[in-house]
């Protein structure tokens, strides 16, 4: 529900429950909640928990997007998107991503050529490369309409949709700019 008043029990849980091995999903759903909440005192214990190595690792997609959604509107989006990408976590970034996408965060040019070379080795399948294919509509340069091209022709038929409507959305921004 978004409660800013949420935040410190929602820390205090996590806190508590973080060494309990059967609770990943719990985990997974205080994280979020604190991004959510906008609750920024859990930004130092989010990012202590995605450097720690754990068997639950969808946690760290939920750690990646708070990470962003607490992190950004208070210092921008690129440093929190460097931080999680600089982690060289696949997931870490795929919910970094996610926020991003969410957010309609604004990149520069720099951090979307970081982003697109991350990617651009992968596989065309590979589901780290939705999110960007979700946001990439409002990103700058010529080398983003081609991976959204590259993406909107690939074998992922949920990745090439996103890509079809970033590709659109990109198509008439431009327009109306000119």
């Amino acid at each position: 529900m978004a409660d800013e008043a949420a935040g410190p029990a929602l820390l205090q849980a996590l806190r508590r429950e973080v060494g309990n091995r059967r609770t990943w999903e719990t985990k997974y759903e205080m994280v979020m909640a604190l991004g959510a909440c906008g609750h920024v005192p859990a930004v130092g214990f989010l990012a202590e928990l995605a450097q720690r190595p754990t068997d639950d690792t969808a946690l760290y997609t939920a750690l990646g997007d708070s990470i962003m959604r607490l992190r950004g509107p208070q210092e921008g989006f690129v440093a929190p998107l460097e931080w999680c990408l600089d982690r060289g976590n696949p997931m870490l970034t795929d919910g970094a991503l996610r926020a991003v996408a969410a957010s309609r965060a604004p990149l520069d040019a720099g951090t979307v050529d970081r982003v697109l070379d991350l990617l651009d080795p992968l596989d065309p399948c590979d589901s780290l490369r939705y999110w960007p294919a979700v946001a990439a509509a409002e990103w700058p340069g010529d080398r983003v309409r081609t991976f959204l091209e590259s993406c909107a022709a690939g074998p992922h038929a949920v990745i090439a949709a996103a890509a079809a409507t970033s590709l659109e959305n990109r198509r008439r921004r431009l327009e109306e700019q000119a």
